[in-house]
């Protein structure tokens, strides 16, 4: 019965070397047929999105991922050149570095800082773990991805005396988000102190006209690279914000590009059973019930791709998780992602996905290269670690099915710039097919830009705060008398918070008198 169903609804296109497994999960054989004219409509809304379409009526813009590895696809003959000229920049920028035509006060560039967030930097990272490899690497890379002071000091120390042959890139569309901004003025000012010209060793990938552009071009940084408005930043690994960090650390660019190229083909292929973005997006759909009942736990068994469930949760969880359909319907949609390694996870959460609580469907991700060696060692007579990793990966499948869940699995032939860059296409394409089977706008964000402006308020509101207690200096106040003086007494628990912070760093200068109850400690700007 399973190899019957198997061999019914295995996918595998030798091509690619990609293999996708949806035998697992226990959709009725009717399924695929009655879900047909939704996929059609799907199709037909993707293949409007490649020509142009404005994807969001909202922000009136074209979503164009797809033309980045196919340039000639684009809409405009502007959209091409812009293209197929940055690419040609992003390499011969590159090459550049690596000669040494480029280099820093005291010679070739040996190590790259990446300083941006979300898809600025997620993406980066990810294919940076993925093909990296430290002792052939052209460039070491790091990132600055938060705005956590102690993570730039820990980034930071590891390039100690190293920084007069550090090459940074700052990542960010409008130049304005805050937390690239704040990476981005800390390494300056780590530069300075090292008695070093930032313009020297700093690059921006910016939208033209930007905040960060206008700075890079006054203060004549090394090069600027484009973003454009019809990139969002969670599928922007395939232009300039991927592209330029994974070539200056000496990765194949071009096989990434034709790898996502050739997924792009087998992806918009109308008939389900030969799509594999179509029979992923239908699963999910199938899992989910349409409405997101169901996480998704990817396990991926090879260590190069732990950061990709990292990577798809933005992807996924970005695009799809939305309060409103595309008719204005209240609907809250969107699939949770979490996931590590395997066989990691079996001596962590496994245990829960096998005999807790039954509220996921599994994504094993199955990779047939074992490493790039010729052999590997018996650590068994006739048996490898690439064996039991193979062993851990179908025990883990098997046990989870007897338990009645439910898993695809999607098998590359190995972790290459070509598979790394099927695997990017490969989940761009999914997100957007389901997205349009259940009626939402995967290429918006609302809500991350609900979270932007309330961050604003709470910083306007720290100003408030440390201002107040500066013109009251040596006077001390409860965190309700200080929102009472600022009149703003529904905002307690805010100035509370701020006021913590505050008296946790030296540096602010405000002291804490702690008291019992702790809601009657006292806090006093010092003089």
């Amino acid at each position: 019965m399973i190899w019957s169903r198997f061999k019914s609804h295995f996918y595998h296109n030798a091509d690619l070397g990609v293999s996708l497994d949806v035998s697992r999960m226990p959709f009725p054989d009717e399924f695929l047929v009655t879900m047909a004219p939704k996929m059609a409509q799907a199709f037909a809304d993707m293949a409007a999105l490649e020509k142009g379409a404005i994807a969001n009526p909202d922000e009136k813009r074209m979503v164009g991922h797809y033309w980045l590895r196919a340039p000639q696809l684009a809409p405009t003959p502007e959209i091409t050149t812009e293209i197929t000229s940055t690419l040609t920049a992003i390499k011969d920028f590159a090459a550049k570095v690596h000669s040494g035509a480029v280099a820093g006060p005291k010679g070739k560039f040996k190590h790259l800082l990446v300083i941006g967030i979300g898809g600025s930097a997620l993406g980066p990272q990810f294919v940076s773990h993925a093909l990296g490899r430290p002792r052939k690497d052209k460039l070491a890379v790091s990132f600055f991805d938060n705005t956590d002071p102690d993570g730039f000091d820990t980034v930071l120390a590891g390039l100690r005396g190293q920084l007069a042959k550090t090459l940074v890139v700052v990542i960010s569309k409008s130049g304005g988000t805050a937390e690239t901004r704040n990476g981005m003025l800390e390494a300056i000012a780590t530069f300075q102190a090292a008695g070093l010209d930032p313009a020297k060793h700093f690059v921006a990938i910016t939208g033209a006209g930007s905040k960060l552009d206008a700075t890079a071009t006054k203060e004549g940084w090394l090069a600027r690279f484009p973003m454009w408005d019809w990139v969002g930043g969670r599928t922007s690994e395939l232009c300039a914000v991927g592209l330029l960090p994974a070539a200056l650390q000496g990765l194949d660019i071009s096989a990434m590009l034709d790898g996502a190229a050739a997924m792009d083909k087998v992806t918009r292929h109308p008939t389900i059973a030969q799509n594999p973005a179509a029979l992923l997006a239908l699963m999910w759909h199938f899992a989910t019930e349409g409405r997101g009942a169901k996480d998704m736990v990817v396990l991926p068994y090879k260590d190069r791709l732990l950061l990709f469930s990292r990577y798809l949760q933005q992807l996924v969880m970005e695009s799809l998780g939305k309060e409103k359909d595309l008719l204005g319907n209240v609907v809250h949609q969107g699939i949770t992602v979490y996931g590590n390694k395997g066989s990691t996870d079996q001596h962590a959460y496994v245990q829960q996905l096998r005999d807790g609580v039954n509220n996921f469907f599994v994504t094993f991700i199955e990779v047939l290269k074992d490493r790039d060696a010729k052999s590997s060692l018996e650590v068994e007579p006739g048996i490898t670690a690439g064996d039991y990793l193979q062993g851990f990966y179908l025990g883990t499948r098997a046990a989870l099915s007897e338990s009645g869940r439910h898993s695809v699995t999607l098998t590359l032939p190995d972790v290459s710039p070509r598979s790394i860059g099927l695997l990017i296409a490969l989940y761009e394409r999914v997100v957007g097919l389901y997205a349009s089977l259940i009626g939402i706008n995967a290429y918006h964000q609302p809500g991350v830009e609900a979270g932007k402006t309330a961050a604003g308020g709470v910083i306007a509101l720290k100003l408030k705060v440390a201002a107040a207690l500066k013109t009251a200096s040596g006077e001390s106040f409860t965190a309700e008398q200080l929102a009472g003086k600022l009149g703003l007494p529904e905002q307690t628990e805010l100035v509370f918070k701020i006021l913590e912070h505050l008296a946790a760093n030296h540096g602010s200068g405000v002291k804490k008198r702690g008291r019992t109850p702790w809601h009657q400690s006292r806090y006093t700007a010092k003089a």
